[in-house]
């Protein structure tokens, strides 16, 4: 197999399950060494020991953090320990997401300000502890998990929405920001994938949901590790300040 990632090294937030764990099992096995964020120590060391298996060379390195990553200080020293032992980081994955779903009418302020913090601030945080560096090396990729909702709203989701419509709008700001400097910052907005999340779904919701997708199936966490590859790999050099719709053609 051709490795699109061989020697690379690449950080990605929320990666103990889901989507995050599924990118984390592809980079491994295109060569890259790979950090992942978490916040349960078990999972992550769980997925270690499945990197382990994905090994494709000697050179390759597994980490986990265990990370707050609404904190920014936790955040820094995270990074920063990454970085000691790394020397760089190539790419970063800011997939790390929550849900707290409700009307607006009845959504308590902490369920809008923990989906804010995790699904947007973090992006922030993770990004300034790493545009230094990556402007220093000239070089560097930076992808960011937003959703379909952040561009279609979704009816009991406006926290959620407005958090992954706001990953959008700083993706596309940050790559104007980083275009000259090597650094790409690209988006992906899954559609409906099955994991945890879509799993705690009633069978009448998903019903309901795969009414709107063309394809007519969930996606897989694949489908979504698929695109971060291409995005992180020099097969996406030209790219940056995009969109990458996976969703089944939901959004056209």
């Amino acid at each position: 197999m051709h490795q699109l990632l061989k020697g690379k090294r690449v950080l990605i937030t929320g990666g103990t399950a889901g989507i995050g764990k599924q990118i984390a099992l592809t980079c491994a096995e295109h060569g890259a060494s790979v950090a992942i964020f978490g916040t349960n120590q078990e999972r992550a060391n769980q997925v270690i020991e499945e990197l382990g298996q994905h090994k494709t060379s000697d050179e390759q390195n597994f980490l986990a953090e265990i990370v707050n990553v609404s904190k920014k200080a936790d955040i820094k020293v995270a990074i920063q320990d990454i970085l000691e032992k790394w020397g760089g980081i190539d790419v970063l994955v800011n997939n790390a997401g929550i849900t707290r779903d409700g009307l607006l009418m009845k959504m308590p302020e902490e369920h809008w300000d923990e989906v804010i913090d995790v699904n947007l601030k973090s992006v922030f945080n993770t990004c300034q502890a790493l545009v230094r560096p990556m402007m220093k090396a000239r070089s560097g990729k930076i992808i960011n998990i937003s959703s379909v909702v952040g561009l279609t709203g979704n009816a009991g989701q406006v926290n959620y929405s407005a958090s992954k419509s706001g990953v959008i709008g700083f993706t596309k700001s940050l790559a104007q920001e980083l275009a000259t400097r090597g650094v790409s910052v690209n988006c992906i907005a899954p559609g409906f994938i099955e994991t945890r999340m879509t799993d705690a779904l009633t069978d009448v919701q998903k019903e309901g949901i795969l009414k709107k997708v063309p394809m007519g199936r969930m996606g897989k966490p694949e489908e979504i590790a698929h695109a971060a590859l291409f995005l992180a790999s020099d097969m996406a050099n030209y790219m940056t300040g995009q969109v990458l719709t996976v969703d089944g053609g939901m959004v056209m």
